[in-house]
C-alpha cells in the first residue's frame, strides 16, 4: 500500500499553482495508475475539520464515500457527512510538471497565501500554510506523547 510521508514546501505561482512534492506524484501514479509522462489525478477538498486542504488519491476518495452507502440515504446522519465530505470536493488534474491550480476558496479555507507546506498522514496528503502546518506537527506529536499513543497491533 502506498502511503503519503514527510512535509514538504513550496511556493504558489504567480497563477496561483503550486507543485506538488516528487513523492506525492509518484504516490498518486501508483494508486491510480497513470501514465508517468502524464500528470496525476486526485481530489481536493477543505478539511471539514481542520484548517488545511486534503488531497485524496481518487480510487481512496471514492471508498471513503462509498463507506456512506451503510447509511440510510435519507437519514441526517447521512446527509451531513454526504455534504460534508462531497459539497467541497473537486477532482484536479496536474498539468505534466506536476503543478495544480489551488482554488481561491480552498487557500481561503487554509489561509495559504505565498507558501504551501503539503503534509503526508498516510492515505492521503494535506495541504497547509506552512507555519500552520508546523503547528499541527507539533500539537499532534505532543498530543501523542500526552496520551501515549501507539499505533494498533494487528491481528495476524
Amino acid at each position: 500500500m502506498t502511503h503519503f510521508l514527510g512535509t514538504h514546501q513550496n511556493k504558489l505561482d504567480a497563477k496561483g499553482r503550486v507543485s506538488i512534492p516528487a513523492p506525492f506524484r509518484q504516490g498518486l501514479r501508483v494508486l491510480d495508475g497513470s501514465d508517468p509522462a502524464a500528470g496525476v489525478s486526485m481530489i481536493l477538498r477543505p478539511s471539514h475539520t481542520l484548517p488545511c486542504i486534503e488531497a485524496w488519491p481518487t480510487t481512496r476518495f471514492n471508498e471513503m464515500l462509498a463507506r456512506l452507502d451503510d447509511l440510510d440515504e435519507y437519514s441526517e446522519d447521512y446527509l451531513i457527512m454526504a455534504t460534508s465530505l462531497g459539497g467541497g470536493a473537486l477532482p484536479h488534474d496536474s498539468d505534466k510538471e506536476g503543478r495544480i491550480a489551488l482554488a481561491d476558496g480552498l487557500r481561503d479555507h487554509a489561509g495559504i497565501k505565498e507558501n504551501v507546506a503539503f503534509m503526508g498522514i498516510g492515505k492521503i496528503f494535506q495541504i497547509w500554510e506552512p507555519a500552520a502546518a508546523a503547528k499541527r506537527y507539533a500539537d499532534a506529536s505532543a498530543a501523542a506523547a500526552a496520551r501515549k499513543l501507539s499505533v494498533p497491533r494487528r491481528a495476524d
